[in-house]
């Protein structure tokens, strides 16, 4: 990303960086409230990746700001940061929730196979030996996905405990 020289170039800059944003967002919140995981690491890395980028611009912004800019660009940064704050904690929001419908339909798929297990146990489809070992690597797979879900639920309580501050303006420190 090249250095923007001026304050215009630096809104605009910002300005256009926002508009991306907001565009892929809309397209990840369409994700999240479909079942569709083709595009989503794609989306996740360029979100990401627009949201540093404005992250940077609002850190030139600051330092524009603080060597004697007026009180309009002041006014004009903190606006740009709550943009910035805003974007982020909605795409933290929605990335957990798909995280959530992920593990979920998971869960359900791991429980269909275990009743399918058990009904082929009560049919006495194939051996005694055979459904033995389709329900150990079943539980198996369960214990891995619980130990998964573990990890996943320990990982977003330590963005939401301490992710608070990468937030330029926010006020709550753990």
């Amino acid at each position: 990303m090249d250095l923007p020289s001026s304050w215009d170039a630096l809104r605009k800059q910002a300005r256009k960086l926002e508009a991306q944003l907001d565009e892929h967002m809309n397209s990840y919140r369409r994700l999240v409230s479909t079942k569709d995981d083709g595009t989503q690491s794609e989306l996740e890395s360029g979100i990401d990746r627009l949201l540093k980028q404005l992250q940077q611009v609002n850190s030139q912004m600051q330092a524009w700001v603080s060597s004697g800019g007026s009180e309009i660009f002041s006014h004009t940064l903190t606006r740009h940061q709550e943009i910035l704050e805003d974007l982020t904690q909605e795409f933290y929001r929605l990335r957990s929730s798909l995280r959530a419908k992920q593990e979920h339909a998971s869960l359900l798929e791991d429980f269909r196979e275990f009743d399918r297990t058990r009904l082929d146990l009560e049919d006495g489809g194939g051996s005694q030996e055979q459904a033995l070992l389709k329900e150990h690597a079943s539980i198996s797979r369960s214990t891995g996905q619980v130990m998964v879900l573990r990890l996943n639920l320990f990982k977003y309580e330590i963005e939401l405990t301490w992710g608070n501050w990468n937030y330029p303006n926010c006020k709550c420190k753990p």
